[in-house]
């Protein structure tokens, strides 16, 4: 998965990344890999401020 990610980057040519660039890419991949690793992840990234953000989030990802 991180070589899919820094290959992607690579792509772009450009000098700087930022994070939000790398963390959407990882948001990317998790979703389609670890539904449970993808809400972790985008619990902490997105700042889920409660219980009911994790759920909403939780729900588009079984509709998806």
């Amino acid at each position: 998965m991180v070589d899919e990610i820094e290959y992607k980057l690579h792509q772009k040519g450009n000098c700087e990344i930022s994070s939000k660039e790398i963390g959407d890419l990882v948001l990317e991949k998790l979703k389609e890999k670890d539904d449970v690793a993808y809400l972790r992840f985008a619990s902490v990234y997105k700042g889920f401020g409660s219980a009911a953000s994790f759920q909403k989030e939780a729900e588009k990802l079984s509709q998806a």
